[in-house]
């Protein structure tokens, strides 16, 4: 048996990916030149580091139990990577039980009511209506659907995305066959480069008729519908985390490792202003209006930036760790942020300290998402709400109008890494590497379907017309579910 060095730091740098630390696994790629290793990365499975150190650890308590005639020492003592072990031996269970307790212990048995299996029944959805998409090679990082149409886009560390026309079709077996036979692939090829080409971001422009692509050689791409190269961007130095199109079209806004934030103009391809000025790489971007917009970066600084301004418009300090997502509301005049400081934050144009400062998560927020509803959304009369995403496996919807939580939505078991609601505002969905997608009613906070698939979520989307949900994952697939509630 062999392992080389390459190996190693393969595995801590998939590790780190598929963590969702994408800056640190971009700065452990390139220190280490694990780029430049000759290890094909579809030929390892997710989770391989955990796995073998779950192995190892396995190993261990074998050989330190197992004596050499093959008894074993009983021990209750469990294995830790970290703390020495000190065996605990068990005492022996009683073989002799009078009647009373044998009595006991029947009626201790736990029983399941027949109404708990309805209601279980009721909200689970199953595999046979999930429509799973199947074509990637390696992990599906993002999903977005086309806003005009039953096309969806998907983009993974396979140096591809694709889109999928979705039939009409009740989700199962079949609309899965149909909609791979219509699928078009994006290859996304830069030979300098040739182990990093993950695809970490698209998005659809407001028409739904070019889909804009980043990627980790530093390029960000423009495809037409049917899946034609437009444009290829070349202007940032670093793999590209955020891409966004304004809300008429005419631009696109990129943000990058290289620390600067890009206005693009979509029909040329030319850069029509650099922003640069984060000291770290930027995480986030986000359109306010058609020309002004907000970035986020590790150096813990957000700031408003308007096309054709040498300076910011705003700088707002206040996060005490790196700045992960940032959200302007429907009408452009709140911005939300979220961080590894465990908070989210709500920020106004009109004063330089938050507005309001979300303490309750107890692990770092991974992303944040407005409620479509409110002043100058498709649902002015209803109220705005904020969701918030955490590592500490819940969601938390926060009222604005106070400043409160309403609702903390506990059903997740592992980091929640993507929030998103319906059109209506009326449902969220929610992804969590615990391999489960969640829907819940946003009126009452109750979970109201439910998915377990292969492998954990890395994002989840509704369609224009909420009727579809779809989530893409960390077993290489994008699954679409029926959501007529």
């Amino acid at each position: 048996m062999s392992m080389t060095s390459d190996e190693v730091n393969f595995l801590v740098y998939r590790y780190l990916q598929e963590s969702g630390f994408q800056h640190s696994a971009f700065t452990f790629l390139n220190e280490s030149l694990v780029y430049k290793s000759n290890i094909n990365s579809t030929e390892v499975p997710p989770g391989a580091l955990i796995s073998y150190l779950q192995k190892g650890l396995l190993y261990k308590e074998m050989e330190t139990h197992v004596l050499q005639d093959g008894s074993e020492v009983p021990c209750e003592e469990p294995f830790s990577l970290i703390t020495p072990h000190n065996c605990n031996p068990k005492e022996k269970p009683k073989e002799e039980h009078d009647d009373e307790d044998e009595d006991a212990m029947e009626q201790e048995i736990p029983t399941t009511t027949n109404s708990t299996t309805t209601t279980n029944q009721d909200i689970e959805i199953n595999e046979e209506q999930v429509t799973v998409l199947r074509g990637h090679t390696s992990e599906v990082f993002i999903c977005a659907w086309n806003p005009t149409c039953s096309l969806l886009a998907s983009g993974s560390s396979d140096s591809t995305a694709r889109i999928w026309n979705i039939p009409s079709l009740p989700s199962g077996a079949e609309a899965a066959n149909i909609a791979s036979q219509r699928s078009i692939v994006l290859r996304h090829i830069n030979n300098n480069l040739e182990n990093s080409k993950d695809v970490t971001t698209v998005d659809w422009n407001g028409d739904g008729s070019m889909l804009a692509t980043g990627s980790y050689d530093g390029l960000a791409r423009i495809w037409n519908s049917s899946g034609e190269l437009l444009n290829t961007l070349r202007q940032h130095k670093g793999p590209v985390f955020s891409l966004k199109w304004n809300r008429k079209g005419d631009y696109l806004l990129s943000g990058s490792v290289d620390k600067t934030a890009i206005i693009w103009d979509a029909k040329s391809g030319e850069v029509k202003q650099q922003f640069e000025f984060h000291s770290a790489p930027t995480l986030d971007v986000d359109w306010r209006n058609n020309t002004s917009f907000a970035t986020c970066s590790t150096d813990k600084a957000i700031y408003v930036c308007e096309l054709n301004k040498n300076k910011p418009h705003r700088c707002f300090l206040g996060h005490q760790n790196e700045v992960n997502a940032i959200k302007w509301d429907p009408s452009g005049t709140l911005l939300a942020s979220c961080s590894d400081d465990r908070t989210a934050k709500i920020w106004t144009l009109k004063q330089d300290k938050c507005l309001y400062d979300f303490q309750e998560h107890t692990k770092e927020i991974y992303t944040i998402k407005w409620s479509p509803t409110g002043p100058q959304s498709n649902n002015p009369n209803k109220p705005l709400y904020l969701a918030s995403a955490s590592f500490d496996s819940t969601i938390k919807l926060w009222e604005i109008e106070h400043g409160t939580c309403i609702f903390t939505l506990t059903k997740h078991t592992d980091p929640v890494y993507s929030v998103a609601f319906s059109p209506s505002g009326d449902f969220l969905a929610s992804g969590s590497f615990d391999k489960c997608v969640h829907i819940w009613s946003v009126k009452d906070g109750s979970l109201v379907k439910t998915y377990k698939g292969s492998g954990g979520i890395f994002e989840v989307c509704w369609n224009s017309t909420g009727d579809k949900v779809a989530a893409c994952s960390q077993s290489n697939s994008v699954c679409v579910m029926d959501m007529r509630i």
